[in-house]
């Protein structure tokens, strides 16, 4: 629609009244088409000027000053040839109307897109004011003289309108395009951050629990032990179920009983010689609260296996009210200096931020204690809690 502008002004305000009100005499003959000619230059370059004003709006590139600047040159050039068509007497003084506006507007559109309108209506002032002054000089009176001004002023108004309101437009649906691209990939990114917090959880404590059963097998196998096959069968079980695990990892698709994770962890870190004991049941709790908290049992069940020299680990579920609460505390933590948490952590701090839960993480006098609250789903009053970490935590885990 911008690049068409010029050239219908070009066509209806300039060349064809023009042909018809320049009176066929050589010097006007000669100006009006030199008028024509540059007029037609004006517009070649007012669209070049067009494409770099818009992207310089859109905040996509510089202004384009060294363009803007032939532009007005042209535009002096073409009131210039229009003065002097009025000076010789070769054009009738109406087509002073059509040929001002046929200079400025082109110019205006231009203009509106690379200055602030500020910038823009001092500009027209300007030139509202010199035109004026050099239609009189030429012998243009009465009210000729602010017909041009009225012209001119209309021109910069309707210039910067149509401008402005058809580029604020594109811009929005620029903006919205960005947008959809710029959700696509967070929602990429977040993808990928999902994938590798499940690629840690699941594998985390499986690979834990190979490890301690390959070193069984290993030990049972050198003292001439039949359970040692036990052993490697086990591991080949866990480790089928770490495949099936990673393919619902995949998918995007894996949920966690809790029950079931309850269970796997005493038994896990029973067979590793840790007294563990479990108290609470999961039944009845929704499956979102059920799969967070399943995580919780998982990373803290590998975190016992891999730190310290744990003898005991107690396990604790309860629902008080309107939350559900996981304690896991264990002994057998070395004195450490302090340090942060480490990404099995931080993943949990993720996951039960997603259903306004809290993770809270601390070691003293040899003993690590993990809890987790995380609020049932529909329980009025209760503002998502907020993901918080204290200050005595003195292990990385």
């Amino acid at each position: 629609m911008w690049h068409a502008m010029p050239w219908l002004f070009y066509v209806s305000w300039g060349s064809l009244p023009l042909g018809v009100s320049v009176r066929q005499q050589t010097l006007p003959l000669i100006l009006g088409s030199a008028l024509v000619a540059v007029a037609a230059v004006q517009c070649l370059h007012v669209n070049r000027t067009l494409r770099r004003s818009i992207d310089h709006y859109l905040k996509r590139a510089e202004a384009p000053r060294r363009d803007l600047a032939v532009s007005t040159g042209l535009m002096i050039v073409v009131l210039g040839l229009v003065l002097a068509l009025l000076a010789v007497d070769g054009v009738e003084e109406g087509m002073l109307t059509f040929a001002t506006m046929f200079a400025v507007m082109p110019y205006g559109e231009s203009l509106a897109f690379a200055v602030p309108i500020r910038t823009f209506l001092i500009r027209f002032a300007v030139i509202d004011v010199v035109m004026v002054a050099a239609s009189a000089a030429v012998g243009i009176h009465d009210g000729r003289l602010a017909g041009t001004a009225v012209v001119i002023a209309f021109g910069a108004v309707i210039s910067l309108l149509s401008s402005r309101c058809g580029a604020w437009t594109l811009s929005v649906m620029w903006e919205a395009d960005r947008a959809r691209e710029v959700e696509a990939r967070l929602a990429v990114a977040e993808e990928r951050l999902r994938f590798g917090r499940d690629l840690h959880d699941v594998m985390g404590r499986n690979l834990a629990v190979i490890a301690l059963k390959s070193e069984l097998a290993v030990q049972l196998a050198r003292r001439g032990r039949p359970e040692a096959v036990d052993q490697m069968v086990e591991v080949q079980r866990i480790a089928q179920e770490s495949q099936r695990e990673v393919r619902e990892v995949v998918r995007g698709y894996r949920e966690i009983d809790l029950a079931v994770e309850l269970a796997g962890a005493q038994g896990v870190l029973e067979a590793a010689g840790i007294d563990c004991r479990v108290s609470g049941s999961p039944a009845g709790l929704p499956v979102p609260v059920q799969s967070a908290l399943g995580w919780v049992v998982r990373e803290a069940t590998t975190n016992v296996l891999r730190h310290g020299d744990a003898g005991r680990c107690d396990i604790a579920l309860a629902v008080t009210g309107v939350r559900t609460t996981l304690v896991v505390e264990n002994d057998g933590v070395p004195e450490v200096a302090p340090g942060g948490a480490g990404s099995g952590l931080a993943g949990l701090r993720e996951r039960l931020a997603v259903v306004g839960g809290v993770l809270d993480f601390a070691s003293c006098g040899g003993r690590f204690r993990l809890s987790a609250e995380v609020p049932l789903p529909g329980s009025s009053g209760e503002a998502p809690l907020a993901v918080r970490q204290p200050e005595r935590v003195e292990v990385s885990r």
